[in-house]
């Protein structure tokens, strides 16, 4: 982005992504949208990742302009595992799938109670994000994707959501175990990213 430090808005509330996306723009000032705003819900009703991404980003960007933050950038993620032998699922809900407000734990006991039901020992898998970056009133989304196996059981403390029960091509141990230095270098958030500061580099 030409060397100049950008201020950009993250539109979550997802502590482990603002981490995630703090970390992978270490040369940006990213903050979540809370720390000048506080709490807004935005109820993700959109039919994909790329809707639901779009909403988020758009919603916090109106309501940044109405208090005067006009030259802010604002992205917002959504993100989500599925599973083809399980229809997709969790897809969409991924962050709400054993229910609104549910913790990574409760999720993933959901998703091993439904492998098991199946009887899934090991199945394949992928994570999907789509960014979507809205600068001075323009929309621009990209995606990325990471493809894998899921398992039935949690392995390792790393990461977050899915992480611990999730195989990613190439590897035999869970990205739980794997810890954040090693995901970051092929998981869909990275890849989404690199494409979304290529976008910054043409917008800016």
């Amino acid at each position: 982005m030409k060397g100049i430090i950008v201020k950009i808005v993250l539109a979550s509330a997802n502590k482990g992504k603002i981490t995630e996306f703090q970390k992978l723009m270490p040369n940006d000032e990213v903050i979540a949208f809370s720390e000048i705003l506080g709490k807004i819900e935005i109820v993700e009703d959109k039919d994909s990742f790329k809707g639901n991404a779009i909403k988020k980003a758009q919603t916090i960007y109106e309501e940044l302009i109405k208090i005067g933050q006009n030259d802010v950038i604002v992205i917002s993620d959504d993100s989500g595992i599925s599973v083809p032998a399980l229809n997709n699922e969790p897809g969409i809900y991924s962050a709400r799938y054993a229910g609104e407000g549910s913790s990574d734990k409760q999720n993933n006991a959901k998703l091993i109670e439904n492998l098991n039901k199946n009887n899934l020992e090991k199945t394949p898998a992928f994570y999907t994000a789509c960014i979507a970056i809205v600068y001075k009133g323009e929309v621009y989304t990209v995606h990325g994707w990471m493809h894998g196996n899921v398992i039935n059981k949690e392995l390792g403390e790393g990461g977050f959501g899915y992480d611990p029960m999730f195989i990613a091509n190439g590897f035999d141990k869970t990205l739980g175990e794997l810890g954040y230095e090693a995901k970051k270098e092929f998981s869909h958030r990275t890849k989404a990213l690199n494409l979304a500061k290529k976008v910054l580099d043409v917008i800016l």
